[in-house]
């Protein structure tokens, strides 16, 4: 994965995973294989009512 050096030189990937609108089912497959295929940026929230799947598959 690219990652892009932010402003207090930190570095933070550039291609990440967004959960929104995504069903408790499809954000922990997503997750699971977004993981298996070296993404470390998860996006999600308690709004989109799935990030207790996006943990369990964490």
């Amino acid at each position: 994965m690219e990652n892009m050096k932010l402003n207090n030189n930190l570095e933070c990937p550039m291609l990440g995973l967004g959960t929104f609108m995504l069903s408790p089912e499809d954000a922990y497959t997503s997750t699971l294989e977004a993981l298996k295929m070296g993404y470390s940026l998860i996006d999600t929230a308690n709004a989109y009512v799935n990030e207790r799947a996006v943990g369990r598959a964490i």
